[in-house]
């Protein structure tokens, strides 16, 4: 008797209220019942590992069906949206140094995590990494997702397909049309995905945990959100020359939101693609576009870098003088367009920013053991600030080249 009213209530109910609707329920059910979340967490482990399987499948036919329907001749418009992943990459390591300097942070260093993790020991090693993720073989890739080897395969299929014949393409922009189709059906379960993650976060995590570290992560989660409300819209603003809040809050509504409690960026490239084609955007930029921004655009894993390295070295008393700041700027910009390629992420970078200090590898470490006990917080607010500038960033380039050829825009 309750079903049908309840589908037609869905069907009258957007997504994004149906999400909020989620958010609020878990965060209810893990205060008010917290031995009742395991029963729901496995709805959020079962989203995430959706999404995960279908998002590389979606990546290599995707680009493969754009790049293979692509005119000669015509702009892609990818190299705007690669020029703000930089700036807004570097923008954010800006913020994060500056932050530190200003209010600096103490640790209190504990025992380094376990022996197996293995941080690289230069830039040249994380930029090696990147480059033999390149090169990877194309099952492995898939099967590892590897984004950046999965992007190069389909680039370099897309183009040797522009010359195939009209029925193969044909067959290639159908695959691509069913892949979208299965994602369309996933990101309809997003309610349920985010109410098992926002149950068995807030009802494994708690508070207790985070008290210590109150201080170091007010001027993570305080550099984010500035990036996020105040240097972004910056950037926005000076390619679209309007509001950009519009644009701002749409991402970190429809975007945003969703990686903050998935915490994968790459879980996340399948909401961002269908949110691009809600704006309008064209398939040959955002197809490309956003799968490698999940990899490379890393503005919340520079700020991590930067906070948590000049909070090593306040701890040990180490004076920063202006050069290595900037120093530190671009190096924690380099490390974290490199850190998909890095086991550990954005976290097992920071000896190597902490080595422009002198500090030693084993203090270093334990920095990253610090950051893995504030992950529950810092990962989250990281991966919502990197996917949801993704997707920004991609809007802004497209529609920065729709007003100078005087094309209305969608918002």
């Amino acid at each position: 008797m309750l079903i049908s009213p309840l589908l037609r209530w869905l069907r009258r109910t957007s997504l994004v209220a149906q999400i909020a609707i989620a958010l609020v329920a878990g965060v209810a059910l893990a205060l008010l019942a917290p031995g009742a979340t395991p029963y729901v967490a496995f709805l959020g482990t079962l989203f995430i590992s959706a999404l995960k399987a279908v998002a590389p499948v979606l990546v290599l036919v995707l680009v493969m069906s754009a790049i293979s329907h692509h005119v000669p001749g015509e702009a892609t418009g990818i190299r705007p949206v690669l020029l703000l992943y930089a700036v807004g990459t570097l923008s954010a390591a800006l913020v994060a140094v500056a932050a530190s300097l200003w209010w600096p942070s103490t640790l209190t260093l504990r025992s380094p995590p376990s022996a197996e993790l293995a941080p690289p020991g230069a830039v040249s090693e994380v930029l090696l990494n990147v480059a033999t993720s390149i090169v990877d073989n194309p099952v492995h890739a898939l099967l590892q997702a590897n984004y950046i080897g999965i992007l190069a395969w389909a680039v370099g299929l897309g183009l040797a397909l522009r010359h195939a014949s009209p029925g193969t393409r044909a067959v290639l922009h159908d695959g691509a049309q069913a892949v979208t189709a299965i994602i369309q059906g996933v990101i309809r379960c997003a309610p349920l995905g985010i109410l098992g993650l926002v149950a068995s976060t807030f009802a494994e995590a708690g508070t207790q945990a985070l008290q210590g570290y109150a201080h170091l992560l007010a001027v993570l989660v305080g550099c984010m959100l500035f990036v996020a409300l105040v240097v972004n819209p910056l950037i926005v603003w000076a390619c679209i020359r309007r509001n950009p809040y519009p644009l701002v809050f749409t991402c970190l509504r429809e975007s945003g939101v969703t990686a903050f409690f998935t915490r994968s960026s790459a879980a996340n490239i399948p909401i961002n693609l269908a949110l691009a084609q809600r704006l309008g955007l064209k398939e040959e930029t955002y197809s490309i576009a956003i799968p490698l921004g999940a990899t490379i655009n890393m503005a919340g894993a520079a700020v991590t870098i930067s906070v948590l390295t000049l909070a090593a070295a306040h701890t040990l008393g180490i004076r920063v003088e202006l050069p290595t700041a900037l120093l530190l700027c671009v190096v924690s910009a380099v490390c974290a367009c490199g850190a998909s390629g890095v086991a550990g992420g954005s976290l097992l970078l920071i000896p190597l920013a902490c080595s422009l200090f002198g500090i030693g590898n084993d203090v270093a470490m334990q920095v990253v053991a610090v950051g893995f006990i504030i992950g529950i917080v810092q990962d989250s607010a990281e991966t919502a600030l990197n996917s949801s500038t993704d997707v920004l960033f991609t809007a802004a380039a497209g529609m920065a080249q729709q007003r100078r050829a005087g094309t209305p825009t969608p918002l």
